[in-house]
């Protein structure tokens, strides 16, 4: 576990080193808070957190408490012993939706689990194309047709095929092109309700998408989505590519929501559970003794 958080952060880590390059038993809250502005901790949330520390000097243990403070959020199972146990994942368009449908997907294989993919983006054909290459790779089953074709039937067939086969899990691709807000908005509307139609249960969960290189800035995206349709957790990838990895505190600050898997490379494998304990101390590592 702290390998791959280690790995998702090293250059946020490495960033940290240019502003302060030897490891301490304290730190100022000027060298505090510089940290936190290099990692892309928006600037409010980063005198919130200087605000809270008692004294001119923070040791390890203040700078903890300060930081874990943040991921105050219930983590809500939804009850994944359901079955099928339905996930729609959201998010726009170069976020990395397809690359961690198949991570999920493999997630699940690894627990012995039967999986169903239903390739519901249908705005773009290279989504498409893009699913059914990974449902391939992995030899799982995929519900797929033609680019512009209803995505709330690609829907109601993936839920209705996985309740035939008794498949344990369904991972539904949708469109995010936020530029057309108002019709994106409906479709989601429609493929959620189509869902409950074709299962009670369903969709148990939707998973909202973040670009890690994106920092702080992906904070509006999810607020739009979360109107739309209600987000029930966030997957965020590419923070190996990036050193704003600070930027998860802002994003559990602002959006109260949890955290679930961050993705820390390209292959099927590079999808971890999120836990705040280790992010945290993968940071403060950088800095304390």
């Amino acid at each position: 576990m702290f390998y791959f958080i280690k790995k998702a952060l090293f250059k946020t880590t490495e960033a940290i080193k240019e502003v302060v390059p030897r490891k301490k038993k304290e730190i100022t809250k000027d060298e505090f808070e510089d940290i936190l502005l290099e990692s892309d901790v928006n600037y409010e949330l980063v005198e919130k957190l200087i605000d809270s520390l008692p004294s001119k000097k923070i040791n390890r243990v203040q700078a903890f408490n300060s930081l874990i403070s943040i991921f105050q959020y219930d983590v809500d199972s939804k009850n994944s012993n359901i079955k099928p146990f339905v996930e729609m994942i959201i998010g726009v368009n170069g976020a990395g939706k397809t690359t961690t449908i198949s991570k999920l997907a493999n997630r699940y294989l690894k627990q012995d689990k039967k999986v169903i993919l239903g390739a519901g983006d249908t705005f773009r054909a290279a989504a498409i194309e893009q699913l059914t290459r990974w449902a391939n790779i992995l030899n799982i089953p995929i519900v797929s047709t033609q680019q512009g074709h209803d995505p709330s039937a690609v829907v109601y067939d993936t839920i209705s095929s996985a309740v035939a086969k008794g498949i344990d899990n369904v991972i539904i691709d949708t469109a995010g092109r936020l530029h057309t807000q108002t019709n994106l908005s409906g479709e989601l509307e429609k493929m959620i309700r189509i869902a409950t139609k074709a299962l009670p249960t369903a969709p148990n969960r939707k998973l909202l998408i973040l670009d890690g290189t994106q920092g702080s800035s992906s904070i509006n995206q999810a607020k739009a989505f979360d109107d739309m349709v209600g987000i029930d957790g966030i997957i965020i990838t590419k923070l190996d590519g990036t050193a704003k990895g600070g930027s998860i505190l802002t994003i559990a600050y602002e959006l109260k929501m949890p955290i679930l898997y961050i993705g820390v490379g390209e292959q099927p494998d590079d999808l971890i559970e999120f836990k705040a304990n280790a992010y945290v101390n993968t940071i403060l590592d950088e800095i304390f003794i």
